[in-house]
């Protein structure tokens, strides 16, 4: 019997991710108002953020279970800005309070700076119908 190897590891889905809001930032910039796209770009920073927490999370249990106590710790304290985020911009969309969202883009555009985009490779259908699923769903706790 071979070994199972699951090639969509933490760190494989997490850098996608990243990939993926810092194209949806870079669209976002450039929008001058609101409209439902602007809307659902935003609704799908919430989703990809919540992933990218989710896997440091499985991350973290792996390496506690192995004992790497401090290792975890540290990684989850440098990833913890995820959750923090996520929800800052879900309570702005919630709310309708569409002039907060520049200085949290802002705040999170620094964290994605270190990834290069040479072309947009992100199809728009990527984060179509996020508004309207993220509204759907029951409000989250806020994580602080």
């Amino acid at each position: 019997m071979s070994r199972v190897i699951n090639v969509n590891n933490p760190t494989k889905i997490r850098n996608q991710h990243r990939r993926t809001i810092a194209e949806i930032l870079r669209h976002l910039i450039q929008k001058s108002e609101m409209d439902a796209e602007a809307r659902d770009m935003a609704a799908m920073l919430v989703y990809l953020l919540r992933e990218i927490q989710d896997g440091v999370e499985q991350s973290v249990a792996a390496w506690e279970k192995r004992g790497y106590w401090m290792k975890a710790e540290r990684f989850l304290r440098d990833w913890e800005w995820t959750a923090v985020s996520a929800a800052n911009i879900e309570d702005v969309i919630r709310n309708q309070a569409w002039d907060l969202l520049p200085e949290l883009l802002a705040d999170l555009f620094g964290q994605f700076a270190d990834v290069q985009i040479k072309s947009m490779t992100r199809n728009p259908d990527t984060w179509r119908g996020a508004y309207r699923k993220l509204m759907a769903e029951p409000p989250r706790e806020l994580p602080y």
